[in-house]
């Protein structure tokens, strides 16, 4: 099989992530897999793209909190087709405005699923990416808008084209940490779990663009950040101006750049634009 090209999309059994599968399905040349923590809502979810609009995406469980369920994808891409073409990091999580638990925990948990283990997807995953393949990163226009609520001193940290990984993921802890302490607005931190976890995504995607330009120079990956816009699920609500089609347009765009593609790259993308950091 590993003749066979393959693209993965993370939490992929409703909303944006199954509206991106069902674009893939159509325009992807190869094998397309919606991944979902529970395995009924996954299966039931291909089923319905199958019997209702004759698509043929595949399943396979994931839950990117679990560091055996990834390896467990890892182990299957790489054993079954040798590697991965395209991986679409949807998966994410996001409170309601009106939720009562505590800043704290909200803090902790949403960058949990958002921050910490979006990266470890990428840990696990980003070695199988194969020549000229496509990462996109769903971030949010949430990671800007509070970018610029952060102080002048985390902006210029956050904007920075020489920050690390570690110095992200220490910044990242630190937040939770002051945000469990009520003292996150005194240290230059916006009021948005949700904006500050999706920071942490598009700044990861700019390092990580960064290293693969240094450690797979003349292989051809293309990784984006993008912003789906305001879509119409169950986080953002029954309010919001867009379809779940619509919201899939950007991220299906950047997993689908043309062979030696050389912008985007590394950028935050919305409406297929790229947007200033």
């Amino acid at each position: 099989m590993s003749g066979v090209r393959v693209a993965v999309v993370t939490g992929s059994n409703k909303g944006i992530g199954l509206a991106i599968v069902r674009a893939l399905c159509k325009q992807f040349q190869g094998d397309v897999y919606l991944t979902a923590r529970n395995p009924q809502l996954g299966e039931d979810a291909v089923r319905a793209l199958k019997e209702k609009e004759g698509l043929s995406p595949l399943f396979h469980q994931l839950d990117i909190n679990d560091l055996n369920s990834i390896r467990a994808l890892r182990n299957f891409l790489k054993n079954k087709y040798g590697g991965l073409d395209v991986l679409i990091n949807n998966a994410g999580i996001g409170f309601k405005a009106a939720d009562t638990t505590p800043f704290g925990t909200q803090a902790e948990v949403t960058l949990k699923t958002n921050f910490f283990a979006t990266r470890d997807i990428c840990h696990e995953l980003l070695p199988l990416i194969k020549p000229n393949g496509r990462v996109v990163n769903v971030s949010s226009m949430m990671s800007h808008m509070s970018l610029v609520k952060c102080s002048p001193e985390l902006q210029a940290t956050f904007r920075s084209d020489t920050i690390t990984e570690d110095e992200l993921v220490k910044l990242m802890e630190t937040f939770v940490e002051q945000a469990k302490k009520g003292i996150h607005k005194d240290k230059g931190w916006p009021e948005s779990a949700y904006g500050v976890s999706k920071i942490g995504v598009t700044v990861l995607s700019r390092i990580q663009a960064r290293q693969l330009k240094e450690t797979r120079k003349g292989d051809g990956i293309v990784l984006n950040a993008c912003c789906p816009g305001w879509v119409r699920t169950d986080m953002a609500g029954p309010n919001a101006p867009k379809s779940p089609d619509q919201g899939a347009e950007t991220p299906t765009y950047l997993a689908l750049l043309p062979t030696g593609s050389e912008s985007p790259y590394g950028e935050l993308v919305s409406e297929k634009k790229i947007v200033t950091w």
